[in-house]
Formats: C-alpha cells, sequence, structure tokens
C-alpha cells in the first residue's frame, strides 16, 4: 500500500459523521451570449493577452514577433519547430531554469475567468511555471461558460499521472505590502493565440 492511501485509509476509519453528496443537477451556473467575448476580456481583465492566429499564419514567426528578445523557447509541441528547449528530453525540471518563452496547449477555455485546462502533455511539467513567458495555443472553438462546464469535460490521461491544472494569466500576488508583483510564482506574461476552427 503507498503511503497515499495509508494515509487516506488513517482519515476514512476515523470519520464521525457521514453526509450525502448535494444533488448538483439544479445548478444555475454563469452563461454568456458569446462565450468567446467574454473569455477574451476577462484574459485581459486578469493580466493575460489574446491574439486570434489567421488561418495560414506562422505560429512561430508570430511568437518571434510577440518575444523578439527570447532566446530560450521550450517545448514538446510539434508544429514549435523554433523551440531550442523540449520538456521531453531534460534530465529534470530545473534544466529549463532560464526559459524564456514556454509554448504549451490548451485542451479549453473558460469564460467566466480565463482559466484554461492544460493537461500535462509533457514529462517536464515544470515548462508551465518557470518560463518568463507562457503561449498558450487554444482552439477558438473550445471555450465554455463556466467551471461547472468545465470540470464536465475534464479527461485525465494516464501517460503522466492523471495530472493537470488551470492557469489564468501571468502569476501575480500582492501579499506583501500590497504591492502587486507579477511573475511571483511562475510566468510574468501569459499570451494566448486563438487557433482558427
Amino acid at each position: 500500500m503507498s503511503s497515499k492511501e495509508d494515509i487516506l485509509k488513517k482519515y476514512r476509519a476515523n470519520v464521525i459523521e457521514r453526509f450525502d453528496m448535494p444533488d448538483l443537477s439544479d445548478i444555475k451556473a454563469i452563461t454568456y451570449s458569446n462565450p468567446l467575448v467574454q473569455f477574451v476580456q476577462m484574459t485581459v481583465n486578469v493580466g493575460g493577452k489574446v491574439i486570434e492566429v489567421e488561418k495560414g499564419k506562422d505560429i512561430n514567426q508570430l511568437i518571434k514577433e510577440i518575444y523578439p528578445d527570447a532566446k530560450e523557447i521550450a517545448s514538446n509541441l510539434p508544429e514549435i519547430t523554433i523551440a531550442t528547449r523540449n520538456p521531453d528530453e531534460v534530465g529534470r525540471a530545473r534544466d529549463l531554469n532560464g526559459t524564456d518563452v514556454g509554448v504549451i496547449r490548451g485542451q479549453f477555455g473558460v469564460a467566466e475567468n480565463a482559466c484554461i485546462w492544460i493537461p500535462q502533455t509533457m514529462k517536464e511539467k515544470a515548462v508551465c511555471f518557470i518560463s518568463e513567458n507562457l503561449v498558450i495555443l487554444l482552439p477558438k472553438s473550445q471555450i465554455v461558460n463556466n467551471m461547472h462546464e468545465a470540470y464536465k469535460r475534464i479527461q485525465f490521461d494516464d501517460t503522466y499521472d492523471g495530472y493537470g491544472t488551470f492557469i489564468s494569466g501571468p502569476s501575480k500576488t500582492a501579499d506583501i505590502a500590497q504591492v502587486l508583483v507579477m511573475g511571483a510564482q511562475a510566468a510574468r506574461s501569459v499570451t494566448v493565440l486563438l487557433l482558427p476552427e
């Protein structure tokens, strides 16, 4: 038995009172007449950028235009040919330190809060957090209204222990002296490239 299972077993043995799960079928979650427009607005509100990619536009060239000074670009996506590092081929997560731009793929976006579901499709998920700037490729047709819809869409792939995360804009905190600091725990900037149908 793993230590995780051992801990859970101890918790279960000490449960005094059990409660049934609430019925969530009646929840009236927020919806939008145009989820894509709401998603774009919320992404800007949380400090991110959104670029709608024209059909036929070279994504590699676009990334170079957005980040002209980037020297280290990390990605395992086959269409990103300008990558200088591959998170599948590094020996350990810290080998991605110094990454100027990380390029990853989002599965779907959430209009109510600009979250993007990022399943782990790379060996070292650190690329999502250690990169100074993050570019997320997201099909513009894959926007849901709210987190209730989002959680219904999540499917885990056991390739990387079923890990995934929601990312919404750049990392920020105002915990210390109420001063907003960008990039405190992860990327300083997040650019969402909305891909055509």
